[in-house]
C-alpha cells in the first residue's frame, strides 16, 4: 500500500491550546507538515479545494507550488480540484505550470466537491454540476493532449484554434476521479478508463463500497481489463497513542470542535458520536495495532492500494508526532500485508 497526506488547510481555534493561529502561520504550518512528510517517506500529499471557512484552500495550485519548491520526490495531488465550478483552460494552464515547477510530479484528482458554497462564487447552479464536470473535463484533456483545439459547450465561450501554453511536463498528467456521493463521479472514471480516490471520510463503509463496485462493474463494461481498475480511499483524521483508550480520550475535544463547525454541520453526518464513528465510520483513532487492524478490514472491502490520512485541526506538535508514528508503527506492516502498482517507479 501506499500513502498520502491530505490537507483541506482547515484553520479553526484549537480546541485543546485554544491558540487561532493567523492565515501566515497556517500556510507556514502547511509548508512544514509537507516537508515532514516527505522526509517520513509518505508517497504522496494533496491539498483539497473549498471556498468559505474554516478552510483557506481556495488555491490549491499556489499552495502546491510553494510545497514543490521545498520538496524533491513526494508526488503532489489537489483532493479535489472542484472542475464543476473551474475554467478548464485557466486549470490546464495553471496545473501545467505546476508539473513543470514540480518536475512531474504532479496529480490532479477531480470532482464536483461537497460543499456548495462555491456554486453561486462561479455561477454554476447546483443542480448542474454533474453536467458542469463532465463537459468542463473533456474539455480539459483535450487542451491537455491535443493543439490549435475548437471547441463549443454550455459552461464557457467558444474555443477557436486554442493551444495552452505551457504544454505539461509529464506526457500525460494522471488524473483521479475524486469519488465520495454519486455513480456519476464512478460513471466518469470509468469512461475515461481512469482510478477513482473514494472520499471514505463521511459516511459507514457500505455507502462507498457500493460506489467502487459500481465502479469496477462499470469498468468492465466499457472494456477494461478488470485489474487495471485502481482505487485509493481516504480515512478520517488519524490519531494514535499506546493504547485506543488514550487516543480517544485525546482525540475527543478534537472531534467535537469540528463537528461543530458549519462546514460540518452541512455534511450531516450519521453518526450519533464519537463512540458510534468509531465503530462504524472511518476515523483512525486507536492504538496502532487497532489502527492496522481497521485498515485491513477496509481494504477487504474496497481493494485500495493507495490510502490517505488527514492531521488537520491539531497542535503542530501533535501533527508531527502523529505522522511520525504512522509512519514507524502503521505504514511498514500495510506496505508488506498489501501490494500496490501505483507510484511504483
Amino acid at each position: 500500500m501506499k500513502f498520502a497526506l491530505f490537507s483541506l488547510v482547515m484553520n479553526i481555534r484549537n480546541a485543546v491550546t485554544g491558540e487561532t493561529l493567523t492565515t501566515q502561520e497556517k500556510f507556514q504550518n502547511i509548508l512544514k507538515q509537507a516537508i515532514y512528510a516527505e522526509k517520513l517517506g509518505f508517497d504522496a500529499y494533496g491539498i483539497g479545494e473549498r471556498h468559505g471557512p474554516p478552510f483557506l484552500s481556495s488555491s490549491p495550485a499556489v499552495l502546491l507550488t510553494a510545497i514543490a519548491a521545498h520538496t524533491s520526490r513526494i508526488r503532489l495531488l489537489t483532493t479535489v480540484a472542484v472542475l464543476s465550478v473551474l475554467d478548464p483552460v485557466r486549470v490546464a494552464e495553471d496545473y501545467a505550470t505546476l508539473d513543470h515547477l514540480s518536475g512531474g510530479r504532479l496529480e490532479l484528482i477531480i470532482g464536483k466537491g461537497n460543499d456548495p458554497r462555491h456554486y453561486p462564487l462561479f455561477g454554476i447552479k447546483e443542480e448542474e454540476q454533474w453536467d458542469s464536470l463532465a463537459e468542463r473535463y473533456a474539455l480539459l484533456k483535450r487542451l491537455w493532449s491535443e493543439e490549435n483545439v475548437s471547441w463549443e459547450g454550455k459552461y464557457r465561450p467558444p474555443l477557436r484554434e486554442v493551444t495552452i501554453l505551457p504544454r505539461p511536463f509529464q506526457p500525460t498528467i494522471p488524473i483521479w476521479h475524486g469519488s465520495a456521493s454519486s455513480p456519476l463521479s464512478t460513471e466518469l472514471a470509468a469512461q475515461y478508463g481512469e482510478p477513482i480516490f473514494s472520499s471514505n471520510t463521511f459516511h459507514p463503509l457500505p455507502k462507498y463500497k457500493a460506489l467502487i463496485d459500481h465502479y469496477r462493474e462499470r469498468w468492465a463494461y466499457y472494456g477494461h481489463d478488470p485489474k487495471d481498475a485502481t482505487v485509493g480511499a481516504g480515512a478520517g483524521t488519524l490519531y494514535l497513542a499506546k493504547t485506543t483508550e488514550e487516543a480517544i480520550r485525546r482525540f475527543r475535544p478534537y472531534y467535537e470542535a469540528f463537528h461543530s463547525t458549519d462546514s460540518a454541520k452541512h455534511n450531516q453526518s450519521p453518526f450519533t458520536n464519537l463512540e458510534d464513528n468509531l465503530a462504524n465510520g472511518p476515523l483512525l483513532v486507536g492504538s496502532p495495532e487497532r489502527v492496522i487492524e481497521k485498515i485491513l478490514t477496509y481494504q477487504a472491502a474496497y481493494g485500495h492500494q493507495v490510502m490517505s490520512i488527514s492531521v488537520d485541526g491539531l497542535t503542530e506538535a501533535e501533527q508531527h508526532e502523529q505522522m511520525a508514528w504512522f509512519a514507524s508503527e502503521v505504514a511498514p506492516v500495510l506496505r508488506r500485508e498489501i501490494a500496490s502498482s501505483v507510484w511504483s517507479a
